[in-house]
């Protein structure tokens, strides 16, 4: 029998391992996952819709008002490999747990920094705060820990599809926050961020009371290649990404279409008032993205299970060149920008669906929670500098170049889907 690892015990695996107990496990740690995303995505859109409002109320400049939302960004990256780390030592439910509980306290520090109007202390609870983006993120993981390979995209597309519910709800529900706490002294813009301090205890409770027994540490328990604790490490997960070439490849698709995707989409709001787009259109065109990320990612995980994951990939690339030429070239026309940034939207959806089973096939079982520590590491930090340059190009150059530059992001990743479509196709020998 394994050996005991952490908090949980890959003996409680014993009894799933069966026909029935298998698939029973897999709804149930599903399900849970489901809970939490769509309590996470809540908690985080709730606080993010008026983050940027909040920083400008408390710095009294616009100049400033960006970088609380990069810091959330900042923060979800840093934490990345920390709870990687936790995770491949103890299990996906403490490093989720621990997470949104570091989110929680976050947030709690945003309505203290907006109380006592401190700027400095409002970007390190959001840097906290960005933690909820990491569990998330890695809730996605957690969801192919058990899956059966011929549909692991979809188990974790499911997961990615939860998020839709509290991105769309978050935003809705922000006015009624900022209300409810007004007699208390805290200001409205602080408000939803007290709501998502406590939406992401919730979901830390759900998960720590019914994420049992561990996703993660079950699949070591029934993967005959994970006896030792040497192949757990981040050093093993780098070292697992560099001797394979598709994981390479995952690395590059999830890192390209997530800055692809926030360089593009942060600056359309300031191009769409340039020209004469009012509030209630802007919202509606990043509402649309918004439906683009995450409605249809349930599809773009069944398209990954039955055409390929390389296939998918081909078609993120060709969607988000799509979206910039549109975007780019759209002007004055709303529509077409709209259209832009609901193609990015969807682009983004396969890319990252595909792009994280590629990953997790690619990888042996001992490192694939360090690795995928390391593809959320990368994709934010890579986001994160992405974003900064956006209003840069923007300012200097204009939206259309900001446009041209991110399809030029592509060209890496479609030449390593290329690649590797033709190694996989030519005749050995």
């Amino acid at each position: 029998m394994p050996a005991r690892t952490g908090g949980d015990s890959t003996a409680h695996a014993s009894p799933v391992t069966g026909s029935a107990g298998l698939p029973a496990l897999r709804r149930r740690v599903n399900a849970v996952l489901v809970t939490s995303q769509i309590l996470g995505g809540l908690g985080v859109a709730t606080g993010i819709a008026l983050a940027t409002v909040l920083a400008q109320e408390i710095s009294g400049t616009e100049a400033l008002a960006g970088l609380a939302p990069t810091a959330g960004v900042v923060g979800t990256a840093l934490l990345s490999v920390p709870l990687a780390a936790l995770m491949t030592a103890r299990g996906r439910r403490p490093g989720l747990v621990l997470a949104y509980t570091i989110g929680a306290v976050g947030a709690a520090v945003v309505v203290v920094a907006a109380v006592v109007r401190s700027f400095p202390l409002l970007l390190l609870g959001m840097a906290g705060f960005g933690a909820a983006s990491s569990a998330n993120l890695q809730a996605r993981f957690a969801a192919a820990d058990l899956a059966e390979p011929e549909h692991r995209a979809r188990a974790i597309s499911l997961v990615v599809w939860a998020t839709t519910v509290g991105a769309v709800l978050g935003p809705n529900i922000a006015a009624p926050a900022g209300r409810s706490v007004s007699a208390l002294g805290i200001p409205a813009a602080a408000g939803p961020f007290l709501w998502a301090a406590g939406v992401f205890l919730a979901a830390a409770a759900l998960v720590l009371v019914r994420l049992r027994p561990d996703p993660l540490l079950t699949a070591r328990a029934l993967s005959p290649e994970d006896r030792s604790p040497e192949g757990r490490s981040l050093r093993a997960g780098v070292r697992a990404v560099r001797d394979s070439p598709m994981a390479r490849l995952a690395l590059v698709t999830v890192a390209v279409s997530h800055t692809a995707m926030v360089s593009i989409m942060s600056m359309t709001p300031v191009a769409l008032g340039h020209h004469g787009a009012g509030i209630q259109l802007i919202g509606l065109v990043i509402s649309g993205h918004i439906a683009g990320m995450y409605a249809f990612a349930p599809l773009m995980g069944r398209l990954a299970d039955r055409i390929g994951r390389l296939s998918v990939i081909g078609l993120a690339a060709g969607l988000i060149a799509v979206a910039a030429l549109l975007a780019g070239t759209a002007g004055a026309s709303h529509g077409r920008t709209a259209a832009g940034l609901f193609l990015l939207g969807l682009g983004w959806s396969a890319g990252l669906v595909a792009g994280s089973a590629l990953l997790t096939d690619s990888v042996p079982q001992p490192a694939r929670a360090a690795v995928q520590g390391l593809s959320d590491l990368t994709m934010n930090t890579a986001a994160g500098i992405g974003g900064a340059a956006a209003g840069l190009v923007v300012a200097q150059a204009g939206y259309p170049w900001l446009n041209a530059l991110g399809a030029a992001l592509l060209l890496p990743m479609a030449a390593l889907t290329v690649r590797r479509a033709v190694g996989r196709r030519r005749p050995a020998g």
